[in-house]
């Protein structure tokens, strides 16, 4: 190979993903500052020959976008990604273009962002919201207190909630009382429903839907706009905020912080991950082990803040 042959190849990579594959002037702006860093990289390596990069080159490469050096900040772990498939799509290129004769980067998987966790109230915070949705005492704040409690008290998503019927509840039973969520999917699973949650809606049942269903076609479904059809996601998701305005809760706060919280708390309250796995629908149990995360978070700041030995001198 030739001196100045992984300039060149990138180059022509440049200039294919600028005239024949179209990219915007942005994005290939982007690409271009990536593969001049990678290009840096390997010229610190002596490296102008794309044969004599390994897949350690470019696994080392990843390495240094992510600890950084004297020229570069580190890398968070999206950016990181995003370097990294440039360099992907570059080496690609360069076999099929017949500029090179392997892949090194093949291999190299860009890195996983950090999970976030996700956000939860506190309970205080979440009963203030509760209690502000159903103040008035109105048809539609019957329903809205209904609603929230329901969100909050099974986890449901909002679009499983806007999607019960009357018949999915089963208030018949007290203390045993279930209700029927149809999940991702189509998945149904059936979940207890809590005494507050219980009394809302049979509040609402008894005063509050049939004053929305009067103006309706007749629809099954529980929650009711104020036309008497079925409540949209929308407008659940205008309800908690609404509520969330009065009782002077400012974090954002969203149908699924709620569905969040009852995760959290029931985990912060001694419940098995498995049980709440099923609570909320998850296929995987590793999917809802994210929010230990959050209540292993709560155990230190208790921990940092009531034991004798954790506390500064």
């Amino acid at each position: 190979m030739t001196t100045g042959q992984v300039d060149r190849a990138i180059r022509t990579y440049l200039d294919h993903l600028g005239i024949e594959k179209g990219l915007a002037a942005n994005t290939l702006s982007s690409y271009r500052r990536d593969l001049r860093r990678y290009r840096e990289f390997l010229g610190q390596r002596g490296i102008d020959d794309l044969g004599n990069i390994a897949e350690a080159t470019v696994t080392d490469f990843l390495v240094r976008l992510r600890e950084g050096d004297d020229a570069h900040p580190p890398l968070s772990a999206a950016s990181a990604a995003r370097t990294v498939v440039a360099v992907r799509g570059f080496h690609k290129f360069a076999v099929a273009d017949g500029l090179a004769g392997a892949d090194p980067a093949a291999a190299v998987k860009p890195p996983s962002p950090a999970k976030r966790l996700p956000k939860a109230l506190p309970l205080s915070d979440v009963e203030a919201i509760l209690e502000a949705a159903g103040a008035p005492g109105t048809p539609l704040a019957l329903r809205d207190r209904a609603l929230l409690e329901v969100l909050y008290g099974t986890g449901a998503r909002i679009s499983e909630a806007v999607g019960l019927d009357v018949d999915d509840v089963d208030t018949e039973e007290g203390a045993d009382a279930t209700v029927l969520l149809r999940g991702k999917g189509s998945k149904e699973r059936i979940v207890p429903i809590g005494s507050y949650a219980l009394e809302a809606v049979s509040a609402y049942l008894v005063r509050g839907r049939p004053v929305l269903a009067a103006d309706g076609a007749g629809t099954p479904a529980l929650f009711l706009n104020a036309r008497g059809g079925r409540l949209s996601r929308q407008s659940a998701w205008a309800v908690l905020v609404k509520a969330a305005e009065r009782a002077g809760v400012t974090k954002d706060v969203s149908p699924h912080t709620l569905r969040h919280s009852f995760a959290t708390h029931l985990l912060d309250g001694g419940a098995d991950v498995r049980v709440v796995q099923e609570l909320l629908g998850h296929a995987s149990v590793t999917t809802t082990q994210v929010y230990t995360l959050v209540t292993v978070d709560n155990l230190r700041e208790v921990f940092a803040t009531a034991h004798p030995r954790a506390r500064d001198a």
